[in-house]
């Protein structure tokens, strides 16, 4: 039997991050993966591959340069399911290849294989050639991340109806599609594929979507899409989803509308893969969605030496939050200190344009009772997005009139998940219109519009000194 300081159960962000902050602190480390190489979902079926998705769709079909030469430009005329996958295979094969070699400098152990617990301090491993092993943690980190959710009236056994994990190994790109769930992941999947001219039908149970979002960014990018031909059928449940006569994917809501399309993918809810850990021999329960409730300061459990991060936690379910949760966890799990987090860390949709988010929304601050005036800028009003062609992309920020803080930035367009970080670091550090209006960007470049935009709200400010 082996024994560890600290047992990792998944090797996504949230288990990496802890698996090798706590052997920087000289601790010893099992990572336990249920697949063959380490990295997670978001390595092999999530995070990566969709932004792989994304970056290959964009240089392929010459998205970026269709403000120049029009809508029909091409890089690339016929573009296929093996174009789309070729760029995937390299980039996951160099994730992992980096991951391991990290684990391996970090002296971080590593175990293929699915994970049980037969009591709160030991482990049985399942391994892939059916052998088991019995390991004792004095501390557990479940970072085992999320499946897919798989409702009844869907047959997944069709090779044309697809989750957001089979997507990424989808045989052959279809010309009409639909994406049932207008979450982060079925947005982008949604855009992604609109960018390689595939009509696709969005449909949503809910009246609204991405409601973390400033609504007025929400207005512009669902204007976008609808001037790109996407369809929405919001405000009514998918019912089912068949095979009809001709061959195509019927796929019939609750107000008895239907939509045919080549292929269907279902993004509406992920569940957290905790069936078969055996929880229950631990003392420990999951919701309905099989999500472990935790301390939200250190990401204890109910069981204080097992630890859980990541998206089997839920809500924000983001790599980049996943990450400070496993390191944070980490760190309180051996009583090392940690600072509080930030009030604010920013969102990211990768989908087509790209949408990112810090701070509060238009309608947070209104129902806050707070005073305060908003900035908009343009990218096609700064010269670098005229040099690059851009038509479409906005970045708004709020501010408060009391305090002239910065409460919120929203951007949506080319760069949004880059250029945010601008933002993050002045809301964080409690700056003001001042330091956007007082201080030089380089030019010309897209990060000039936050000196657009906060000359666009000092203009209706009350004027001071």
């Amino acid at each position: 039997m082996e024994k560890y300081d600290l047992v990792v159960i998944g090797s996504g962000p949230a288990g990496r991050r802890a698996a090798v902050q706590a052997a920087k602190l000289g601790k010893s480390v099992l990572v336990v993966e249920g697949r063959k190489r380490v990295g997670g979902v978001s390595v092999h079926t999530g995070t990566i591959p969709s932004k792989t998705l994304r970056e290959t769709a964009l240089n392929l079909s010459g998205w970026r340069e269709r403000g120049f030469y029009g809508r029909s430009y091409r890089v690339k005329k016929d573009i296929s399911s093996d174009d789309l996958g070729m760029r995937l295979t390299k980039t996951l094969e160099h994730e992992v290849d980096v991951l391991e070699h990290q684990f391996q400098r970090n002296g971080v152990h590593t175990m293929s294989g699915f994970a049980r617990f037969v009591d709160p301090n030991h482990i049985v491993v399942f391994a892939p050639d059916s052998s088991e092993m019995v390991v004792q943690g004095d501390r557990f980190l479940i970072a085992v991340g999320t499946i897919p959710f798989h409702p009844d009236g869907i047959d997944f056994a069709d090779p044309d109806i697809m989750d957001s994990d089979e997507i990424v190994e989808m045989p052959r790109l279809p010309r009409t599609m639909t994406v049932v769930g207008a979450g982060v992941i079925g947005i982008e999947y949604a855009t992604i594929f609109s960018a390689l001219d595939v009509a696709v039908t969005v449909i949503e149970p809910r009246s609204t979507f991405l409601d973390f979002v400033d609504r007025e960014i929400i207005d512009e990018f669902v204007h976008q899409l609808r001037d790109r031909g996407v369809t929405f059928r919001l405000g009514s449940p998918v019912v089912s989803a068949v095979r009809d006569a001709g061959g195509r994917i019927c796929t019939t809501t609750e107000d008895g509308r239907s939509v045919r399309t080549e292929m269907l993918l279902y993004c509406a809810g992920r569940m957290g893969a905790t069936a078969s850990l055996g929880l229950a021999e631990c003392g420990l329960e999951t919701d309905a969605r099989g999500r472990l409730t935790v301390d939200a300061k250190t990401f204890q459990t109910a069981v204080p030496h097992i630890y859980a991060a990541g998206d089997v936690i839920g809500f924000p379910s983001l790599a980049s939050t996943s990450m400070e949760q496993g390191r944070i966890a980490a760190c309180h799990a051996f009583d090392l200190p940690v600072p509080p987090a930030p009030a604010y860390f920013p969102y990211g949709v990768y989908a087509v344009p790209e949408i990112s988010t810090v701070g509060m929304s238009e309608q947070e601050v209104h129902d806050r009772k707070i005073n305060y005036e908003c900035g908009i800028a343009r990218f096609r009003e700064t010269s670098r997005g005229h040099i690059m062609g851009l038509d479409h992309g906005m970045l708004k920020m709020i501010f408060s009139l009391k305090t002239r803080r910065l409460l919120g930035v929203h951007i949506i367009g080319e760069g949004a998940t880059e250029l945010i970080h601008i933002g993050q670091a002045v809301l964080n550090l409690k700056g003001t219109i001042d330091y956007f209006i007082e201080n030089t960007f380089n030019y010309p470049t897209l990060a000039e519009a936050y000196k657009v935009a906060a000359l666009d709200a000092w203009n209706r400010m009350p004027r001071v000194g």
